[in-house]
């Protein structure tokens, strides 16, 4: 799952330079559209921890099954020198440093409502396309009418390269540093 959330953070919130990730299979076995029930081969879950360039440190959490206060398939939750944020796929909440109220809470005490009216929505939500339609779209632009187009080999590499060195980090259970490609 990580290949896809490569340029999201390259784009967003700084290079990727170092990934802590386990993936999981929560759900063993699985039943097929002829209702027929097999064994899962593949994850279902990734959670990855990234250091970003800047100081960043960004938290994918990616699941086909687990749902419980992530509110959509995937969440990113990113925490950087100025406050910190929790983006779905289409719905995000940010919280200022300077509003936060943890800080002067008693450890042991339930401080949800004092720490949610801190908490910032993002821009009102609203129904967005699809995707990887959208991406389709700005592709057959880029070969029919020579758009520029950012996407290409290199940035899929950078993809395959960081989904790989995620599965690593996840067999030996560390931290993996994440090279410079040199194409």
């Amino acid at each position: 799952m990580l290949c896809h959330w490569r340029y999201v953070l390259d784009n967003l919130f700084g290079a990727v330079q170092a990934v802590s990730c386990l993936g999981a299979t929560h759900v063993p076995s699985r039943v097929d559209e002829n209702d027929r029930t097999y064994s899962a081969d593949a994850d279902d879950a990734a959670y990855a921890t990234f250091q970003l360039e800047g100081g960043v440190i960004a938290h994918i959490n990616s699941s086909w099954c687990t749902r419980v206060r992530r509110d959509d398939l995937v969440t990113f939750h990113v925490d950087g020198t100025h406050g910190s944020a929790v983006a779905g796929l289409t719905r995000c909440v940010t919280q200022a440093r300077v509003k936060h109220a943890a800080a002067g809470v008693e450890p042991g005490r339930a401080a949800v409502d004092e720490i949610q009216r801190t908490v910032g929505r993002g821009p009102r939500e609203h129904r967005y396309d699809n995707g990887f339609k959208i991406q389709w779209e700005d592709f057959i632009r880029h070969v029919c009418a020579d758009t520029p187009w950012k996407y290409d080999l290199v940035e899929g590499a950078k993809g395959v390269q960081l989904a790989e060195l995620g599965l690593k980090s996840w067999a030996e259970r560390r931290w993996i540093d994440v090279p410079e490609l040199k194409i």
